[in-house]
């Protein structure tokens, strides 16, 4: 049931313990005790809103980067990878497969700012071997969401 559960909660996390556990048919006591021990547990990290910065007008510069590291002796990325992600600009983190090792999503208010992240904080953290670096231009889904209602598709009429 818990995987049920954190399936309803992932596309509606304001969604009531009565209407989960009308979903789920149980009570809306035991959703609560659920979600408690899931919080606990640390399976449920965190509650977030998903904002459309542009018609919030908030602006900002979104990028990510590439990192090739050395991994350490004793913790291999581990280490590195937990230092990284300190820092109050780095909103994702991520071990890699492929041509580089960790994928870092990052977010400043400029692009000066951003800029100066990645040259003065994370390039000059010894075991960054490289960094590559790709601004965000637009986005079009985050999360599973689509940030426009999706168009339907309006066909031309044939006529004979």
């Amino acid at each position: 049931m818990n995987d049920a559960l954190l399936s309803l909660l992932e596309d509606n996390a304001l969604a009531t313990p009565e209407t989960l556990a009308a979903q789920l048919q149980t009570t809306p006591d035991d959703i609560k005790v659920r979600i408690k021990q899931l919080e606990n547990d640390r399976v449920i990290l965190a509650y977030k809103a998903i904002v459309d910065d542009e018609r919030a007008k908030r602006t900002s510069v979104k990028a990510v980067i590439e990192v090739r590291v050395t991994p350490e002796r004793e913790g291999g990325f581990d280490k590195l990878a937990h230092r990284i992600a300190q820092y109050r600009e780095v909103h994702s983190c991520f071990l890699m497969s492929g041509g580089f090792d960790l994928l870092v999503f990052i977010e400043g208010k400029t692009l000066q700012e951003v800029a100066g992240f990645v040259s003065e904080k994370l390039s000059s953290l010894p075991g960054v071997l490289s960094t590559a670096t790709h601004f965000n231009l637009k986005t079009y889904k985050q999360q599973g969401v689509l940030r426009q209602k999706p168009q339907t598709e309006e066909r031309l009429q044939v006529s004979p």
